[in-house]
C-alpha cells in the first residue's frame, strides 16, 4: 500500500508523536471557552488551508476575520499543528477544514475543537459519487477537490451556510456575496475548459511530482501522471521514475511541471532521464498544488491560483492562452487589479 493521508498511520506514528497530540488536545480542551460565550463581531474564522481561507474571505467580507493556518508553500499532508495553531483555533468562532484526510496529522486536534467550536468540513456536502477514489489509495477519497472548480463551488456553498447559521443577522449578506462569487467560479470553470481544449490532443498529458491534479485532469480533459501518490508522504521509487521516462520519451511530451509546495528533485530526475534517452523535455513552469501563492498577489487567491495553473499548463503544452478573460472572471480580475495595482492578469 502506498503511504497516504491515513489517520491510523499518521496520527499514531509513534509514542512521541502521540504524546505531542495529547498535549495539543489538552490545550484545545482547556483554552477554548464554550460556544455560548459572548463574542464580538466580526466572526473569527480559522481555515486550515489557503484555498478555504480565500473563499471564506470572499463570502464573509467585512463580517468575518479569517486566519489561514497554512500559508504559501506549506504542504498540508505533512503539516503538524503547533501549540500556537491550537490557541488560534481555540479563539475562533468557526474552524473550517477540507477533510478527506488532507489534514491527517491535525485530525485529533480538529476533532477536539468540535466540542467547543463550530467546526465544519467544507467538502462534506459534496456527493460522494463525485469524489475520486484512486485504487492505490485504499478506499480513501482524493482530497484535492479544489482543482475541479465546479466541485469547489459546492464547498463555497457549504461555507456560506455555516456563516449564515453562525451569524444569522448577516445571512443575507453572505448569500448575496456567495451568489456573486459563484458567477466568478462558473466563468473560471468555463475558461479552464475552453483554454485547455486548445492544447493539441497528443500533448494533453501533464506530469507532476505528486498526484494532486486528478480532479483537474478529469474536469478539463488532461491525462495526469505523477511520480508520487496522493500524499507527499509517499516515496517515489526508481521504477516509478523510469516508467514515467518511458512514457515521456515515447509520446514526445514537451514539458513537465514542478509544484510550489513539493521539492523538485524527482522532476529533475525525470528531465535527466529523458535527456539520457535523447528526448529534451522542458520544465513547463511551477504550479500551485497544495498551497496558493504569496499573500497579496493574484496567485495568493483561489481564482488566481487556478488561473495561473491553467495558463501555465496551456502554454507549456502548446495551447493558446487568451489575452483577456471573459465575463464575470474578467470583472473579478479588474476589481482585484484596482485594489492591488501590482497584481498581474
Amino acid at each position: 500500500m502506498r503511504a497516504g493521508c491515513n489517520p491510523s498511520r499518521e496520527i499514531l506514528a509513534g509514542p512521541l508523536l502521540a504524546a505531542t497530540f495529547a498535549v495539543l488536545a489538552a490545550i484545545a480542551a482547556s483554552a477554548a471557552p464554550p460556544e455560548s460565550a459572548k463574542r464580538s463581531a466580526p466572526v473569527k474564522v480559522v481555515a486550515t488551508i489557503g484555498m478555504i481561507a480565500d473563499v471564506a474571505k470572499e463570502i464573509g467580507g467585512e463580517h468575518v476575520r479569517v486566519t489561514a493556518l497554512m500559508g504559501e508553500g506549506v504542504d498540508p499532508h505533512l503539516y503538524k499543528a503547533s501549540p500556537g495553531d491550537v490557541r488560534t483555533m481555540s479563539d475562533a468562532d468557526i474552524v473550517l477544514y477540507n477533510g478527506l484526510h488532507l489534514e491527517g496529522r491535525m485530525a485529533d486536534v480538529i476533532v477536539k475543537m468540535a466540542g467547543r467550536r463550530t467546526v465544519a468540513q467544507v467538502t462534506d456536502s459534496i456527493d460522494e459519487k463525485l469524489l475520486r477514489e484512486p485504487p492505490e489509495f485504499q478506499g480513501q477519497y482524493d482530497p484535492h477537490v479544489w482543482f475541479d472548480v465546479g466541485l469547489w463551488s459546492q464547498a463555497a456553498d457549504r461555507i456560506r451556510d455555516v456563516f449564515g447559521t453562525k451569524d444569522p443577522a448577516n445571512a443575507k449578506a453572505y448569500d448575496a456575496a456567495s451568489k456573486q462569487y459563484a458567477e466568478v467560479l462558473a466563468a473560471l470553470d468555463d475558461y479552464a475548459k475552453a483554454t485547455i481544449a486548445t492544447i493539441p490532443k497528443d500533448h494533453r498529458i501533464m506530469v507532476t511530482a505528486h498526484d494532486a491534479f486528478g480532479y483537474f485532469g478529469r474536469a478539463y480533459g488532461l491525462e495526469v501522471k505523477a511520480i508520487q501518490g496522493i500524499s507527499t508522504d509517499s516515496e517515489a521509487s526508481l521504477k516509478d521514475i523510469n516508467s514515467l521516462v518511458d512514457v515521456l520519451v515515447s509520446r514526445r511530451v514537451p514539458a513537465v511541471f514542478i509544484e510550489s509546495s513539493v521539492p523538485r528533485k524527482t522532476i529533475d530526475a525525470l528531465v535527466e532521464g529523458c535527456g539520457g534517452r535523447g528526448h529534451t523535455i522542458a520544465i513547463g513552469g511551477e504550479l500551485f498544488s497544495d498551497a496558493m501563492g504569496k499573500a497579496g498577489t493574484l496567485e495568493g487567491t483561489y481564482v488566481g491560483m487556478v488561473l495561473h495553473n491553467v495558463d501555465t499548463i496551456t502554454r507549456a503544452l502548446g495551447g493558446t492562452v487568451p489575452e483577456s478573460k471573459p465575463g464575470a472572471l474578467g470583472e473579478y480580475l479588474k476589481k482585484r487589479a484596482a485594489k492591488s495595482p501590482t497584481e498581474g492578469p
